[in-house]
């Protein structure tokens, strides 16, 4: 074991960048871009137009949901095993994959359960009923979507453990197959059999499908941490230890969820004053124009945060703190242009306090590297 990681130690900071965070990066950005990819798709589909993106977008913040629980599980139980390998404690290691692999599973069908027997009051929840085409296309989308929640939780917790087991560039290829099977299915699905909805999200549910029996293929034939038959039995302090580790991931995701809950059901509230949204033909325009602008503002900032190091507060600040505050506040003084105005303003304040604090970073280190070589001469 102690050979298989002995390079970490020893190998060039530049080389470990490229092993690890390139493929790290590029998982993650391609996982962002599943949604986007559907509503691209969609919003070229003329029979679905702007309904469909607007159901889209309402949707979308309840797939944050699973991702957060995902991604603390999973971020979690790679901080435990990155510990537990430091220390020499193998066999720990190896049950806490264990433990994270049955805690996924568990929540997965819970939150799966609870999307469908709740599903048209979270809808609503989310600005779903903003008119009701709209409301028709979110609860098609949203149901194929959760019958996909498992599998998606799944390849979403695995990808960090793989990456702890040494294999990054595994992670970033189970990712990109799901993703690229995502993008050749919609236009099928969509223009080809006019499934609508349902196409989009059965040709998601797929991709996310393809990651998962990757991502248990590698469970299988783990290099260093493959869990035993035992290490599937839950312990207390294991699962308690790797939710605490990953809880700064759950939170950096589920404020976002909070942010799109307010500027949702902003959009609904005062678009009905609007002389023009106001009415029920053109009501779910402000609310697809939003969701494409936000998700491809998401993808610069979460990369521009993700290089702070105050990465998961800066992301709570933008969503919570911004992006909440500014979507309640700004209606009082612009009505339905205040809650468009809402999260551009929230990512431009962001990207400049992330600015800063990466400037404020890059001096301090090469204050310490200074420091270290005057005291080596």
């Amino acid at each position: 074991m102690e050979s298989s990681n002995q390079f970490l130690g020893t190998e060039r900071i530049g080389k470990l960048m490229q092993k690890y965070a390139i493929p790290c990066i590029i998982s993650l950005l391609v996982g962002a871009l599943y949604n986007i990819v559907d509503q691209i798709f969609i919003a070229n589909a003329s029979y679905l137009g702007s309904y469909g993106n607007a159901a889209n977008t309402v949707v979308f913040p309840l797939t944050v949901v699973a991702l957060a629980i995902a991604v603390m599980i999973g971020d979690g139980c790679c901080a435990f095993v990155s510990i537990s390998l430091g220390q020499n404690e193998v066999p720990k290691a190896k049950r806490s994959v264990g433990n994270a692999v049955v805690m996924c599973l568990v929540s997965s069908i819970v939150l799966t359960a609870v999307y469908l027997i709740f599903a048209n009051t979270i809808l609503a929840m989310f600005g779903g009923t903003v008119n009701a085409e709209t409301y028709h296309h979110s609860q098609e989308y949203f149901f194929y979507i959760t019958l996909g929640v498992p599998f998606y939780m799944f390849g979403q917790a695995m990808n960090p453990i793989i990456r702890a087991d040494g294999s990054p560039r595994f992670a970033m290829v189970s990712t990109l197959a799901g993703a690229v099977l995502n993008i050749i299915l919609d236009p099928i699905f969509i223009f080809g059999f006019r499934w609508g909805m349902m196409g989009a999200a059965v040709a998601t549910v797929i991709g996310q499908l393809v990651t998962a029996a990757l991502a248990v293929w590698y469970l299988l034939h783990m290099k260093i941490i493959r869990p035993e038959k035992g290490d599937y039995r839950l312990k207390g302090s294991i699962c308690g230890r790797t939710l605490t580790l990953g809880m700064t991931s759950f939170l950096s995701q589920i404020s976002l969820v909070a942010a799109m809950a307010a500027i949702n059901n902003m959009i609904r509230k005062y678009g009905a004053l609007d002389a023009v949204f106001g009415q029920e033909q053109y009501a779910q325009i402000p609310m697809a124009v939003v969701g494409i602008v936000m998700k491809f503002f998401q993808i610069v900032i979460s990369i521009v945060v993700g290089m702070t190091a105050e990465s998961t507060a800066l992301s709570m600040v933008r969503e919570v703190v911004f992006g909440v505050g500014f979507a309640l506040l700004l209606p009082r003084f612009f009505g339905l242009d205040g809650v468009l105005y809402s999260m551009p303003l929230s990512d431009i304040l962001t990207f400049l306090i992330a600015g800063y604090l990466i400037y404020k970073t890059y001096h301090e280190l090469n204050y310490h590297i200074a420091l270290d070589s005057g005291d080596r001469h």
